[in-house]
């Protein structure tokens, strides 16, 4: 039933904005019309046969990648065509009150603009489509190298030109090309990192995400290894489960998953290693996000507890409303944290130092690296994806972190 209503809604919606459609098409010959309403409904269409699908998904009618593809090229189509009907109803809302003011003050009905409406209405859905669709088939394993030198004031010379790799929001539950993946990890190793640091959303939901994966990324290499933390995701919170107890078994799975990686996973933890004499503490806190949507297991006391004195202490935290909400008041020793969570929001504009997406009206610090007095955050823009299987303007980041 719920399906029902579903399709009888979208029906009517794609009926709605054919016929807003149907004048454009006038002066089209037959055949044009024909092949213009035959691509019209295709959509429509498909997206029964996406419900049919997803029921039948262990019959392998597609494969993983192909399932993606084909329910986001439709999903894209809908939310085009959904923009498309939000700039009709503004011009007929702003037509009906002009016509009502002009029959008030007894004046002829304006001019009705609906005819060059439609046009920018259908320029704006095909451009959205376009991009989006490419922004899928183009960029999902786009990775770009981004480089940052951190002047850390005191860095002991020993110290300076140490190369940290960060990558973060893997979410393997939305990987399917390992080729490109592989091209992603060829990129991190030919680095030649001193340390490697992956901060959280291993997997989108279940740790069995990550079967096929871990050969992949268990190839990640570095002088002084691979630390990482958990996101909001690697909790298995998004899940139904049927009791806590499968809840936790999931849980240690994701742990076992990371030593299976040789990763060293840091709990409300850290750890100290020793570079030239020198030593760096690395601190790992659980999931600390300041917005009450996301969950909060961090505990900042525990993961220092026991750090002695270092020359340098590196924070890894996966969302980064964590800095200004507590690390910069209380922990003002800590001289680079390093987070991911935002994805940049897989769509936006990087143009020199313009940068935006939607996701910056959210996080003040949503992309990039942030200086406050004599502390650093990095927030990286994801390794993977998640929801939309793609990148618009923003692309998938391996951050290459010198100190100096």
């Amino acid at each position: 039933m719920r399906y029902l209503i579903l399709i009888i809604f979208l029906l009517l919606f794609d009926s709605f904005i054919f016929q807003t459609f149907v004048p454009l098409a006038e002066n089209w010959s037959t055949p044009v019309q024909y092949v213009a309403t035959i691509l019209y409904w295709l959509f429509p269409v498909a997206l029964l046969g996406l419900m049919v699908l997803a029921g039948k998904r262990e019959q392998k009618i597609l494969t993983l990648s192909q399932f993606i593809i084909f329910r986001a090229t439709i999903m894209i189509a809908y939310i085009s065509k959904l923009l498309v009907a939000i700039v009709l109803g503004i011009n007929g809302l702003i037509y009906l009150i002009s016509m009502l003011i002009a029959r008030l003050i007894g004046q002829e009905v304006p001019y009705d603009s609906s005819w060059w409406m439609i046009r920018i209405a259908l320029v704006i859905g095909l451009f959205i489509f376009s991009v989006l669709l490419y922004g899928m088939l183009r960029n999902r394993y786009r990775y770009k190298v981004f480089r940052e030198k951190v002047e850390i004031p005191g860095l002991p010379q020993a110290l300076k030109g140490f190369k940290i790799i960060q990558i973060s929001d893997i979410h393997a539950g939305s990987l399917t090309d390992k080729a490109g993946i592989q091209k992603g990890i060829d990129l991190i190793n030919k680095e030649s990192a001193d340390l490697i640091c992956f901060t959280g959303d291993l997997v989108n939901n279940v740790a069995a995400e990550m079967d096929g994966f871990v050969s992949l990324f268990k190839q990640l290499k570095s002088t002084y290894g691979t630390y990482s933390v958990l996101g909001n995701h690697d909790y298995g919170d998004y899940v139904r489960w049927p009791d806590q107890a499968s809840k936790m078994l999931n849980f240690k799975q994701i742990i076992e998953v990371h030593r299976a990686l040789g990763w060293e996973l840091l709990l409300n933890e850290n750890r100290t290693i020793n570079v030239n004499d020198h030593e760096i503490g690395i601190i790992g806190v659980e999931n600390y996000s300041a917005h009450p949507r996301f969950s909060r297991y961090g505990d900042m006391e525990k993961a220092v507890d026991g750090l002695g004195k270092v020359d340098l202490k590196l924070l890894l935290s996966h969302d980064p409303s964590h800095w200004d909400d507590d690390v910069r008041k209380h922990y003002q020793d800590i001289d680079l944290t390093m987070s991911g969570h935002t994805h940049g929001g897989q769509f936006g504009i990087e143009m020199g130092r313009f940068k935006w997406s939607p996701v910056s009206h959210y996080y003040k610090q949503w992309i990039g690296l942030y200086r406050e007095d004599a502390q650093y955050i990095y927030v990286n823009r994801g390794f993977g994806f998640l929801g939309y299987p793609g990148r618009v303007g923003i692309l998938p980041e391996i951050t290459v972190l010198e100190l100096c």
